[in-house]
């Protein structure tokens, strides 16, 4: 909804007396896991009121050493070894799948199947096929469901949204984006882990990196109706994680392609994990009739703004603005304008938003991504791939 500066806010309706508790199931302990248990966490007392309070229900993962470890740090009430197990139970009612790509379409489907609402990390799945799977079976459910595209809940990308769906800039032009790190580079001496192997994550730079981007290409542009692309995987072998060996590497470590959108703007986006220097380089540009816009995820809390029409002309040109004012979307629940916040609070704003949706059956679409949205960029992933092999545009077909 719009304050009253007219930009996008978590403000709005709350649940009707004290907020009522959401019993939440972790799928995965590692990176994501723990980039959502901190934002579940931190959630009730800095979205405040908050819409519901996260109650920290069980945890999973493979190992039963390191999950155990995982929900005594954390603060969850049990674990479990077996998603099967978590699935079933039933204080479980939201269902957050951060495990790798390949556990991603049928513990979805099992959780929408008995009735949980489920957030599932990003890519949605390794291929449209699976995300269509997973689409089918939460639509035939009725649960909420969202996709962790977590960068469209960065204060300086939602008032991106906001002046562009204002009409600010008017007709847009040029949407470019890279997303580019390096910690693949023979440096690093990365093994063969599961982000390389097609099996495990479907591909590599495209649905690690590429996928984020060409989500905010959709969220701030439009639907994407064409592409053409390339693909480098530039180290083919790598040694196995327990040393009996090397392996193939049967994924992208880099690609760049062309898109276009149905609106009539045109772009690139780029993805690689092989730019030394850049860590989380996650950088776009849009370019439209009144104006332009650049963000870069490294400095989150600014955008860049250029207007055409600015007066005096002698003094034009992009402005650096802090993203921090307490009209600012999201900045109501934070800190003073200028004390700046992090990348761990997308992920703040993302689970207040989905739990925004299931206690007040608030449509998660269209500042949420939801497993349509997924599946969408699933088939365009696959279509990058597709132009990629054959070395011609293709046409993106839902």
């Amino acid at each position: 909804m719009s304050d009253a500066t007219g930009f996008t806010s978590m403000a709005g309706p709350r649940a009707s007396g004290s907020a009522p508790e959401i019993g939440v199931g972790m799928l995965g302990y590692a990176f994501m896991g723990k980039a959502h248990t901190n934002a579940l966490k931190k959630l009730p007392y800095m979205i405040y009121p908050p819409p519901a309070i996260p109650r920290l229900v069980a945890i999973c993962g493979r190992d039963q050493t390191a999950v155990a470890e995982a929900a005594r740090r954390y603060g969850y009430e049990r674990f479990y070894t077996d998603w099967h197990q978590l699935i079933e139970d039933e204080q479980v009612q939201l269902f957050d799948n951060g495990g790798p790509n390949d556990q991603h379409a049928e513990p979805c489907i099992a959780a929408a199947q008995a009735g949980k609402h489920i957030l599932c990390e990003k890519p949605l799945a390794r291929n449209a096929e699976e995300a269509k799977a997973m689409l089918d079976a939460v639509t035939a459910a009725g649960v909420k469901h969202m996709v962790a595209f977590n960068y469209r809940f960065v204060p300086a990308v939602r008032l991106a949204y906001d002046l562009i769906k204002s009409g600010r800039l008017g007709r847009i032009y040029h949407f470019r984006a890279v997303y580019l790190q390096e910690w693949i580079m023979p440096h690093y001496g990365t093994p063969l882990i599961w982000r390389l192997r097609k099996a495990q994550a479907g591909s590599g730079a495209l649905g690690d990196l590429g996928a984020h981007i060409i989500d905010l290409g959709r969220f701030l542009v439009g639907e994407i109706t064409a592409v053409s692309a390339m693909t480098r995987t530039f180290i083919e072998e790598r040694p196995l994680p327990d040393g009996s060996g090397s392996g193939k590497v049967d994924v992208d470590d880099a690609f760049v392609a062309t898109v276009a959108f149905d609106n009539g703007a045109i772009g690139s986006v780029e993805a690689t994990r092989f730019a030394a220097g850049r860590k989380n380089f996650n950088s776009f540009e849009i370019n439209g009739e009144k104006g332009s816009l650049r963000f870069n995820l490294e400095r989150l809390n600014e955008l860049e703004v250029f207007w055409v029409d600015e007066q005096p002309r002698e003094t034009q040109g992009f402005h650096q603005v802090l993203v921090s004012e307490p009209y600012h979307p999201f900045w109501t629940h934070w800190w003073p304008q200028g004390h700046i916040i992090g990348w761990e609070h997308t992920f703040v704003h993302e689970m207040a938003h989905l739990l925004d949706c299931i206690v007040n059956n608030k449509d998660v679409a269209p500042l949420g991504a939801t497993f349509e949205d997924g599946y969408r960029n699933a088939v365009i992933c696959d279509a990058i791939l597709e132009s990629a092999a054959s070395k011609r545009q293709v046409d993106v077909r839902f």
